[in-house]
């Protein structure tokens, strides 16, 4: 991958989604550690939105500043 490819800025909204997407992945790696129980549907729904939301949140922001 050259280096034109690969996104560096604060404001590429590519950049800034993939950075929101490592925090809320290690977020979840957290929380899995805290607690002791198997996945339910319900927590399953809940992985899927907090790794999505705020990688979808933070693209739109970052592309429209």
């Amino acid at each position: 991958m050259s280096g034109s490819e690969f996104p560096s800025s604060w404001g590429d909204p590519r950049y800034v989604t993939a950075i929101v997407g490592v925090l809320a992945v290690a977020a979840l790696y957290v929380y899995s550690a805290l607690t002791q129980s198997g996945p339910t549907i319900g927590e399953i729904t809940f992985v899927l939105l907090v790794v999505l939301l705020p990688t979808t949140v933070a693209y739109e922001a970052a592309r429209r500043w």
